[in-house]
């Protein structure tokens, strides 16, 4: 099976490893994975934010730079969301006359046709494993007490369910334990921890104080963002509890110090 890594923005400046752990875990388990170089952004953050005509100008790039392959996988159940329901949506959309940043080059049924075809093959890691390969064992090894916080859009946007705790669930060595309030938004969000700095703070503070109330070692997300906004409060109050993305507990073979 050709797959494509789509690494996504923050992975690729922030969170390299993260990227690596996707593709160790996938060539072990049989895939044949690339990188296409020519990826960018996807869009989420304009098309979130009132630009439509510049994200349908990176959704063109992106059905154009993925192309071909049998599925494409983030370690990211935003960015993955943002294909899957926003590209639709955006080609249904007419783009603005005249806008230099509107339909992509081939004219908008041409992209209506990309999106059509390369969006459904877009997954968030755990839903490849469990849907796509049909595994929960990947064979990894990690000796930790963790607990998993869903994120709101894989939870809420495609709804990836148990996949990602029946993938720790068979980690050898690791110990799961509930997160209380789990399904509660960590208060990230994007451009919503700018603007309301405050209510994003406050909401960080009750999913910092449930974390540490499982007596984890590791806090376990599928998207280092929230990832790095809950961190950020983690380090601060000193609470010794480390963050890791799934795909890189999914990787481990040996023991992690």
């Amino acid at each position: 099976m050709r797959v494509a890594l789509f690494i996504t923005c923050v992975n690729d400046t922030l969170f390299p490893g993260t990227g690596r752990a996707v593709v160790t875990l996938l060539r072990r388990l049989g895939c044949d994975v690339e990188f296409p170089r020519a990826q960018t952004c996807c869009g989420q953050m304009h098309v979130n934010t009132g630009y439509p005509g510049e994200g349908r100008r990176l959704a063109g790039h992106f059905v154009e730079v993925f192309a071909g392959y049998d599925a494409i996988v983030a370690p990211s159940g935003s960015c993955a969301a943002m294909v899957r329901e926003q590209y639709p949506r955006l080609a249904r959309t007419p783009a603005t006359a005249g806008a230099s940043t509107g339909a992509p080059a081939g004219g908008p049924g041409s992209f209506a046709a990309a999106v059509a075809e390369t969006a459904p093959k877009v997954y968030d890691l755990s839903e490849f494993l469990v849907d796509v390969l049909g595994v929960t064992d990947v064979g990894a090894y990690f000796p930790h007490r963790v607990t998993y916080h869903p994120t709101c859009h894989s939870l809420r946007g495609l709804r990836v369910g148990d996949r990602p705790t029946r993938l720790l669930e068979r980690v050898r060595g690791l110990e799961l334990v509930p997160l209380p309030g789990a399904e509660e938004c960590c208060g990230f969000g994007g451009t919503f921890a700018v603007k309301n700095p405050a209510i994003s703070a406050a909401m960080c503070a009750d999913k910092v104080h449930n974390v540490t109330t499982t007596g984890a070692e590791v806090l376990c997300a599928a998207d280092n963002s929230c990832l790095m906004h809950i961190g950020g409060t983690l380090r601060r109050q000193r609470t010794g509890v480390r963050i890791m993305h799934l795909a890189e507990i999914l990787a481990a073979t040996e023991v992690t110090r």
